[in-house]
């Protein structure tokens, strides 16, 4: 019996260049799921976009032929008129897309959107195609699907958001479902039960699936067979087992060796040594009115409570979280970006014998003064740079603003930045765009060093990275660090990228910090039933430990349903007790 479909000898190219895509050939069986691996520009999702004949309009199809179907509704895809290839698109195979916020459109409500792929290729009544997406909706996990179906985009999380884009892939029953690094975005418990949702759905619909993904702890959760990318190439295909149990090819050894992993540890660390802090929270709170329209009363809403930090100088202090746990506003207020509730303090030591200054008490002057000696690396390297600014106008910015040299000392700062953070010089005339993520996020920590700073603040900075340009990043801030004697705040929803490269974790859920230790603690005896679930949810490259669904589901879920030691009800939560010496836990006593 032949495949589902079948790929055979692909090759996409643009203009008069060489092939992106070269005589590619793989075939995915019903009822299985085959994922494509490998780094951004591998050509993992123009080899899917050719299946659906949707590549971009400079896109040449070169060679190849695309077989889809069973007995005699089997075609080549590639040689469907328009309106044939229409009826395909989104009902025999569908496609989830890899950023939910610029696939749905803005202007409509989510239901509408899911509701109009019924009311295509089924010709269904409003009614029934509604039906239909509310049990979808509640299907894929929507506590409240008639909210949801009424809701806006911009209303919804980035993990609802996704997960109505598999609603919308799903509510027709595909023979072929597509995703396009459907969980890249999200946080590791939301990835972890979006993945297990994709599981049941396939086991019970009998579905086959092309995963595309970099993550090879996803693969090892999802994947029947596995095919390996690169550079337009298929460097090592086979079953699942044989690929991640002994990959052949060096390409594949080279992602195996770049993944981060949790450690397994044999003894706990001891804990870091607060003697020369160069950052201090206490006692940080914030608030935030929402308004909630007509005669209805504001919403508060605690974007963090009673959080108490401190960062030693020369240290890494990492504070992970799923997505609206609060770190990202620690981090703002600890920069001064943010002004904290009344009754907090935000201390800052520029060196080991100054004195400290309460960063939310700083006037203009003293501000600006400290923004030379605390900087921030954003999450996204795409848009943290000005694409109208050349390198060295971005480099050079921050020193004109703060009247540091002259231009060509200037000029000469950045130079040195780009080679700090492994970049040629050359390149400061060029424009952000002809850079890669990676490169990208390598300018940006450059920006940030170019006024010698002591603290330096990472938001996720390497969460929309390939997982061997992350290991480069990480590498390179390490070096940074070591090199410049220089403070981290890092803030990350990975546990894996933590171990790495952290000394002490603050895990945060709900605006709280509810455990502390240093990583090798942490990762060997969690206490908090939060934190069992983030190692938990945490994909490993091996097929023997899959995702423990329970552990996540049991720790990501509501406080009333944990342990007595643990559990409480709305803002009434127990203290953060010392129950070893560096290891803090939210428990009652």
């Amino acid at each position: 019996m032949p495949p589902l479909l079948s790929v055979k000898n692909l090759s996409i190219g643009f203009g008069s260049a060489p092939p992106v895509v070269a005589g590619v050939n793989f075939a995915v069986n019903a009822g299985e799921t085959l994922a494509l691996v490998g780094e951004s520009g591998s050509g993992k999702t123009l080899s899917c976009r050719s299946i659906l004949r949707i590549l971009p309009g400079a896109a040449q199809m070169r060679s190849g032929e695309i077989e889809f179907g069973t007995g005699a509704s089997r075609a080549d895809l590639l040689k469907l008129g328009q309106k044939q290839i229409r009826a395909v698109r989104g009902d025999a195979i569908s496609m989830i897309f890899q950023e939910p916020m610029r696939s749905l459109s803005p202007l409509h409500r989510i239901g509408n959107q899911v509701s109009e792929v019924l009311t295509l290729h089924r010709d269904m009544s409003a009614a029934n195609a509604k039906r239909d997406v509310l049990a979808t909706f509640e299907r894929v996990g929507f506590a409240d699907p008639e909210r949801a179906f009424r809701a806006y985009p911009f209303e919804m999380s980035g993990g609802m958001r996704q997960r109505a884009m598999i609603a919308m892939a799903m509510v027709a029953k595909p023979e072929l479902l597509i995703a396009d690094e459907p969980t890249t975005a999200l946080d590791v418990t939301t990835q972890a039960q979006v993945l297990g949702l994709m599981k049941d759905l396939q086991r019970d619909t009998g579905m086959a699936m092309i995963l595309v993904t970099h993550d090879l702890g996803v693969v090892a959760n999802m994947a029947d067979q596995v095919v390996v990318m690169s550079k337009g190439h298929v460097m090592e295909s086979g079953p699942a087992k044989a690929v991640l149990g002994a990959p052949g090819h060096g390409y594949t050894q080279k992602l195996f060796a770049a993944a981060p992993m949790i450690p397994t540890v044999a003894e706990p660390s001891p804990p870091v040594v607060d003697d020369d802090l160069i950052l201090e929270l206490k006692n940080v709170s914030k608030t935030y009115t929402v308004r909630a329209g007509g005669w209805r009363e504001n919403k508060l809403v605690h974007a963090c409570r009673d959080v108490s930090l401190k960062l030693q100088r020369g240290t890494t202090l990492a504070v992970v979280g799923e997505s609206g746990s609060g770190k990202t506003t620690c981090a703002r207020i600890a920069l001064g970006a943010e002004i904290p509730d009344t009754g907090s303090e935000v201390l800052f030591r520029a060196g080991s014998n100054s004195n400290p200054v309460c960063v939310n008490d700083l006037t203009r002057s003293q501000k600006i003064d400290f923004q030379r000696q605390a900087q921030m690396v954003f999450q996204d390297p795409y848009s943290s740079l000005s694409p109208r600014m050349r390198v060295q106008e971005a480099l050079t910015e921050p020193m004109e603003i703060h009247c540091i040299g002259n231009r060509t000392e200037r000029r000469d700062k950045a130079a040195e930045m780009l080679r700090w953070v492994g970049l040629k010089p050359d390149m400061l005339k060029r424009y952000p765009h002809a850079f890669s993520g990676g490169q990208r996020q390598r300018l940006s920590i450059a920006r940030a060093l170019t006024l010698n700073p002591e603290l330096l603040v990472c938001d996720e900075p390497t969460s929309a990275l390939d997982v061997s340009v992350q290991e480069q990043i990480l590498t390179l801030l390490e070096r940074i660090r070591d090199g410049m004697g220089l403070s981290y705040l890092f803030i990350s929803h990975d546990l894996a990228v933590v171990a790495r490269i952290a000394d002490e974790v603050a895990v945060m859920r709900q605006g709280m910090v509810v455990e502390q230790a240093p990583p090798d603690t942490l990762f060997y005896a969690p206490r908090h039933p939060y934190t069992k679930a983030l190692i938990a949810a945490q994909p490993e490259p091996d097929m023997n430990r899959p995702i423990d669904l329970a552990q996540v589901a049991l720790g990501a879920g509501s406080p009333t349903g944990w342990a007595e030691e643990f559990r409480f009800d709305g803002l009434d939560a127990p203290d953060l007790i010392q129950v070893e010496p560096g290891h803090k836990v939210r428990c009652h006593v």
